[in-house]
């Protein structure tokens, strides 16, 4: 699950990490008076306006803009909220801003110049261990950084069974090239960024750019965080933080209904049961020459109105022009699911407006492809894989 900044500086904060402060605003007034707020707690004179969009590259797209005064504030929070934001990281469409932060400025002169880094906690997939990833290209896309420059990337892996050690942390800040004041404060700040990783179950932390201000202290400008969405049974508090207008609406409908739906760009839809059988109907699908449309995993329950429920979500994608079901018979017997798809099309009418092709394996198989050949229903049916990928062509033709 994604957060916005201004939350993911809330977590880091509870854990001890300094942040760039800030308040939340929804509108040009309200973003005024933290303004006010912020001004009076900080004594900053200049105020940063943040779009708060899942979505990296904001200051690319107009959404991160400085203030020098209150009436600018306004007008830029004005400009800023409503607008439809699009960055390296958004579709096309971009998307909607619906609240900004307004943070202090920062970038103050002082004693020595600012640095920005990059650091971020993630899992290492190949060794099933956290790492700290970071560089001295702070405020860059990391991966510009690993394309040009990949010797400015440093990484330090997390033993599980010991967790981070100080002397990793102070590897950190030396790699970075720190010292004095600006050495004890990184050191500080990785230790507690760790722990806010570990605490809230995170999938990764990105800090990105770590600042070193003027005056040598450490903190977290920006907070690119991804929490992990099967321990916020554990974290009520952070589960709360979800912002469904952030995310595609029909995964939204799909999750809430228990289906496990991933939106895609093609215009095959596919409807399966299990994970590893839906990977190799996609396969199949770019194998015959197209691209799916969506991931939708039914489940071990396919029954009418189970699978009514998957069409009518995949047919709320415009670009979906056939739909191939693609069902192992195991715990479930494939002439349920057949008849759950005859049923399905019968009470959907004349909703279904593409081809639907219906593989079948398992339990039960050849009963279900005679139920479906002889339903009277315009579904093509198909026993092997190659021959569902051929109706799926055919019927594209």
């Amino acid at each position: 699950m994604d957060i916005h900044e201004y939350q993911g500086k809330q977590i880091l904060a509870s854990y001890g990490v300094k942040v760039q402060r800030g308040y939340v605003a929804n509108n040009p007034i309200e973003a005024v008076a933290v303004a006010k707020q912020l001004t009076a707690e900080t004594g900053t004179g200049w105020h940063v306006i943040k779009a708060q969009v899942h979505a990296g590259g904001r200051g690319k797209g107009g959404g991160v803009k400085l203030a020098k005064n209150l009436q600018q504030v306004e007008e830029i929070a004005e400009q800023i909220i409503g607008m439809q934001l699009i960055t390296p990281q958004t579709s096309a469409e971009g998307k909607r801003v619906h609240k900004v932060l307004i943070a202090e400025d920062v970038y103050y002169p002082g004693e020595s110049e600012t640095s920005e880094f990059y650091v971020s906690v993630l899992l290492n997939r190949g060794t099933g261990r956290n790492m700290i990833m970071y560089s001295t290209e702070g405020g860059m896309d990391i991966e510009e950084v690993a394309e040009h420059t990949p010797h400015l990337i440093f990484t330090e892996e997390i033993d599980p069974t010991v967790g981070l050690q100080g002397f990793q942390a102070r590897r950190i800040a030396f790699n970075l090239g720190l010292s004095g004041n600006a050495f004890k404060e990184m050191v500080q700040f990785v230790d507690a960024l760790y722990k806010a990783y570990i605490g809230s179950d995170a999938s990764m932390f990105e800090i990105n750019p770590v600042l070193k201000t003027s005056d040598n202290k450490i903190i977290a400008v920006d907070a690119k965080v991804n929490l992990d969405d099967n321990a916020l049974f554990r974290h009520p508090k952070l589960a709360e933080m979800r912002d469904v207008r952030e995310e595609n609406p029909i995964e939204v409908e799909a999750k809430a209904a228990g289906l496990n739906y991933v939106d895609l760009d093609g215009t095959v839809g596919c409807m399966v049961n299990g994970a590893g059988l839906a990977m190799a109907t996609m396969d199949l699908i770019k194998y015959a020459g197209y691209e799916p449309a969506n991931f939708l995993d039914v489940g071990g329950t396919a029954d009418a109105k189970r699978v009514e429920l998957a069409f009518r979500i995949i047919l709320k994608d415009p670009n979906v022009k056939a739909i191939l079901i693609n069902i192992f018979g195991g715990i479930v017997r494939c002439d349920r699911v057949a008849q759950g798809v005859v049923d399905a099309y019968k009470n959907m009418g004349d909703a279904i407006k593409v081809p639907i092709i219906v593989r079948l394996q398992g339990t039960n198989a050849v009963i279900a492809k005679e139920l479906i050949d002889n339903s009277g229903m315009p579904i093509l049916s198909a026993v092997e894989f190659q021959e569902a990928a051929d109706q799926v062509k055919a019927a594209l033709s």
